[in-house]
């Protein structure tokens, strides 16, 4: 993806206000040699960010006539506007290892035995996955075949086959669960009626004749 942007030559809160107040955004570009201060367009920005591949692939920047290759790290938002405040570029090359989060794609979950056959829930855990890869290697998306899931099973980070060069990133020991095939729960059998208890229904004492206690 291609994006414009222009050098910033005023810094400051001022003069971030006065950017912002004129439909701009401040914004930095760092790694690879001096940061340089820019700004862009907020609507173009606004727009581009809620495109998956903003986030998670090699941008073209165009700057000052020259084309550089740079990786979104970091944007903020207004509190409660729908406005972007800042916006963090990294430069990469060809020989620049990262670590980035990639969104996640699956497929082949309705022709896996866990749905045709069990009926089984499938719980997607993990929308993400923070890869390790050269810059020239960074997929906008992994898919992962879900085709072969079976019930009851759950896929870990570490059950994810990656293309070649691609590894997840481990954080410890935690091997996070990714998805999960689970069995639906059985539906409540109707509740029998309840019972009322009745009380017995017991004969009142008859009387005794008046005529009988008169002496």
């Amino acid at each position: 993806m291609k994006f414009t942007a222009y050098e910033r030559t005023q810094q400051g809160t001022g003069a971030s206000r006065r950017l912002r107040n004129a439909a701009k955004v401040p914004g930095i570009v760092y790694g690879a040699g001096t940061p340089t201060m820019i700004e862009l367009d907020h609507n173009a920005l606004y727009f581009a960010l809620k495109k998956e591949a903003f986030h998670s692939s090699i941008l073209e920047m165009e700057l000052a006539g020259a084309t550089q290759k740079v990786l979104l790290r970091d944007f903020q938002m207004h509190a409660w506007k729908q406005q972007v405040m800042h916006v963090d570029f990294q430069r990469v090359d060809e020989t620049t290892r990262l670590r980035k989060k990639v969104p996640l794609h699956f497929s082949g979950e309705d022709n896996s035995p866990a749905v045709k056959t069990d009926k089984c829930l499938i719980s997607h855990v993990a929308t993400d996955l923070e890869i390790e890869c050269l810059a020239s290697q960074l997929p906008e998306f992994v898919d992962i075949d879900l085709s072969a899931l079976v019930k009851g099973q759950s896929l870990h980070a570490s059950d994810l086959k990656l293309p070649a060069g691609i590894k997840a990133v481990k954080h410890g020991t935690l091997d996070p669960v990714i998805v999960s095939a689970t069995v639906p729960k059985a539906e409540e059998e109707a509740a029998p009626a309840p019972v009322v208890a009745v009380p017995d229904k017991k004969a009142a004492p008859k009387k005794k004749d008046e005529k009988q206690n008169k002496k």
